[in-house]
């Protein structure tokens, strides 16, 4: 059945003037509690720069213009938000802490806002103020101002943000509509959906199932159903798989080492010795896979369970970093094993063994030279972490949930050996030990950790090497 679109549904049509209608008396109200506001802040500038020219009208009524130029100079010195400059009849400055007259204030009577220069903590800074122009008796001037420069960095901040929020609102808006709208069709969408993942290959998928027990959910249940018994059916064939990998390692064994005998009775100048190692080469690929695709079977099933026991993952790691260390000096990347105390977890050293060694080869293959390996062990709280960081390329953030699955090579390392099962397997090991791997940015390069989980103290003594 066709998936219904949702922009020709009614319910959509309704939301969408809604939303409309909404960030438009949204806009509207925010664009006058913007302009009443700035209004506000202006009116209470300019109250107070009125009331300093009244008195300082009076002060020069009552002490002239020496006097009010005392007292001008004695404001100034407060270093307060009040500017003040004080000119005589050429335009000459007299007092205050102003250099000179602005360029933009040239009205008297009128409040005007104006840039400035001023001494910050000894640094020279350009800030806004608002001020006034008043004629003082005898032809001199005095200019009024209020530093305003806070005020005028958060109205340009509310102003460059207003466009954004209304842009932010609009599409939060017609999100959240859509999401609305979408609960007339959601459950016939959700058979749609849940088909459509089925075609692509993802038996996982179920149909949710409700309270209301409606035929819906009737229906929901007998897919479940089907689907249930189609996934036990692909379970069986995963599991055929892995039989026939088994039991073709050991007729390619076989294969590989007849190779290896003609080889050696060819000689290495045979015409086919070329062919005959490529054809190793392979084999020893084909046999890799196998094996590894073999191993992540037993993890996933849980047939090596019952070989756990009281490890410490110290002497794992040196173990590893020792048969690493010799192809991590060829390759000219630096590997070094971070001391730590006892780390105890309940495990398969073997298979744990296996698992950081695909760590530490990979960390090897994708760290260019002069890099540098570390691997670590450390007790938390919740359990016991086991951590190769290297400064190699990483994996991008979006891509490090997929290259855990099988098989899965992200392009960049497409032309590098290897059959996209390291990863895979590491995570297999993680899940059988009840254990988390995550993968995280090393700024540069990639920080793989597994955290295993705390155990109770066991009775049987601790593996060691």
């Amino acid at each position: 059945m066709r998936t219904l679109s949702i922009l020709r549904t009614q319910a959509f049509r309704i939301v969408f003037v809604y939303v409309a209608v909404f960030a438009l008396s949204v806009s509207a109200l925010l664009a006058f509690t913007y302009w009443n506001t700035e209004r506000a802040l202006d009116a209470q500038t300019d109250q107070i720069i009125g009331a300093e020219i009244a008195g300082l009208s009076e002060q020069y009524q009552r002490l002239g213009l020496r006097g009010l130029a005392d007292v001008v100079m004695s404001r100034s010195a407060n270093g307060g938000p009040g500017l003040y400059l004080l000119l005589d009849r050429a335009k000459q400055p007299i007092a205050g802490n102003l250099d000179g007259m602005p360029q933009n204030v040239n009205k008297q009577g009128a409040e005007v806002e104006f840039d400035y220069e001023r001494r910050v903590e000894g640094n020279l800074q350009r800030r806004r103020a608002r001020g006034r122009l008043f004629q003082l008796m005898g032809g001199f001037e005095l200019l009024v101002a209020q530093d305003v420069h806070e005020r005028f960095l958060t109205e340009k901040l509310f102003s460059t943000t207003l466009p954004w929020t209304v842009g932010l609102m609009l599409l939060l808006g017609l999100v959240g509509g859509g999401l609305m709208s979408r609960n007339m069709l959601r459950r016939l969408d959700q058979l749609n959906r849940t088909a459509a993942d089925i075609i692509a290959g993802d038996l996982s998928r179920r149909v949710p199932v409700t309270r209301t027990h409606d035929e819906f959910d009737v229906l929901a249940e007998s897919l479940n159903r089907m689907l249930d018994r189609i996934q036990r059916l692909m379970s069986g064939v995963r599991e055929v798989t892995d039989s026939v990998a088994h039991d073709l390692r050991t007729p390619l064994t076989r294969l590989r080492n007849r190779l290896e005998d003609t080889l050696r009775h060819q000689g290495a100048d045979s015409p086919q010795a070329g062919e005959i190692e490529a054809a190793m080469r392979e084999t020893d690929q084909i046999i890799t896979t196998f094996n590894a695709l073999l191993l992540i079977a037993e993890a996933d099933s849980g047939v090596m369970r019952g070989a756990m026991a009281r490890i410490d993952l110290v002497p794992i790691a040196d173990d590893m970093a020792e048969l690493y260390a010799p192809l991590a000096e060829e390759n000219g990347v630096t590997l070094e094993i971070k001391p730590a105390g006892a780390t105890v977890i309940e495990g398969n050293r073997s298979l744990i063994s296996q698992a950081l060694a695909n760590l530490i080869d990979n960390a090897i293959k994708y760290t260019p030279q002069g890099g540098h390996i570390a691997v670590s062990t450390t007790m938390t709280p919740q359990g016991a972490d086991l951590t190769v960081a290297d400064t190699g390329a990483g994996i991008p953030a979006e891509q490090r949930a997929h290259v855990i699955e099988r098989f899965v090579r992200l392009e960049s390392s497409r032309n590098s050996p290897g059959t996209g099962l390291g990863l895979s397997l590491v995570a297999a090991v993680a899940r059988l030990h009840g254990a988390r791997l995550t993968l995280d940015d090393n700024a540069p390069g990639l920080k793989a950790t597994i955290h295993f989980p705390r155990r109770a103290p066991a009775a049987r003594a601790v593996q060691k090497k």
